[in-house]
């Protein structure tokens, strides 16, 4: 399913999504019409369409949209709410913008989600701390990763730092604290509001030599939850520690607000 600004969106509005893929989004799972961390989801819109297009974006007008996408959806629901303007063209991408809403949603899968292994690869996403829409990159890494036999990249910068994952936050059990890396990374919502509820958490640098010494690894984001990080690169970490039923429960039992 697929609206833009409320409406069956037509395939021409959409050519600028694939010929120029400027933009930004942001992605929610959503269960009966309620949705953990909406507030910051919306407030990560508004912030980053001005960061992209210098304008300010009606948060009460993006939830409208949302509302009117899941009316009928009965069970849960990966939804992401893109921002661009189907007006912008490659070589003036400096013009007024417009931006408008593209909504579309996909089944949630079940929870809780399968343990992955991660490869490291040195790389940083374009203006980290936007969830824009130039996802080249990213997938690139996660397809070498992938054809290297693991199922997701996590990236490393130029001092072998873990940073974040393809389209995923990572967080550490060191045995007594969360550890989230630090460095130029997307602030991801499901990151923050674990943030929120458990403690204690700090945020540290985290070489990747640092990674044989953790308890535990995870990876976190709106569509997986918490999801167990059980190998980076040859470095093997358990899929059944006790500090994941601990972030899960945490986690669920955070407040979701009505859309």
């Amino acid at each position: 399913m697929a609206e833009l600004d409320g409406m069956p969106v037509r395939p021409d509005a959409l050519q600028a999504l694939g010929l120029v893929n400027f933009g930004h989004f942001t992605s929610m799972r959503i269960e009966g019409g309620r949705a953990r961390g909406l507030s910051h989801h919306l407030d990560r819109l508004a912030r980053d369409c001005r960061t992209v297009f210098a304008t300010d974006l009606d948060r009460e007008r993006v939830r409208d949209h949302v509302r009117h996408a899941v009316r009928d959806e009965a069970g849960s629901v990966i939804v992401r709410v893109s921002v661009f303007d189907p007006a912008i063209e490659v070589g003036h991408p400096g013009a007024q913008a417009h931006p408008r809403v593209l909504v579309t949603t996909r089944p949630a899968g079940p929870l809780p989600s399968a343990p992955m292994r991660a490869q490291t690869i040195t790389y940083q996403r374009d203006l980290p701390e936007v969830k824009h829409l130039g996802l080249f990159g990213a997938l690139h890494g996660r397809r070498r990763a992938q054809l290297a036999g693991f199922d997701d990249a996590l990236f490393v910068d130029g001092e072998s730092r873990v940073t974040e994952g393809a389209t995923w936050n990572i967080g550490f059990f060191d045995g007594a604290r969360i550890v989230w890396p630090s460095g130029d990374v997307l602030p991801g919502v499901t990151m923050r509001l674990l943030q929120q509820v458990h403690e204690p958490t700090i945020t540290a640098p985290v070489g990747v030599r640092d990674v044989s010494t953790m308890h535990a690894a995870f990876a976190t984001n709106a569509a997986v939850g918490v999801r167990p990080v059980t190998a980076i690169d040859d470095m093997a970490l358990p899929g059944d520690h006790p500090i994941f039923d601990s972030l899960r429960e945490e986690y669920e039992e955070v407040r979701m607000e009505a859309i």
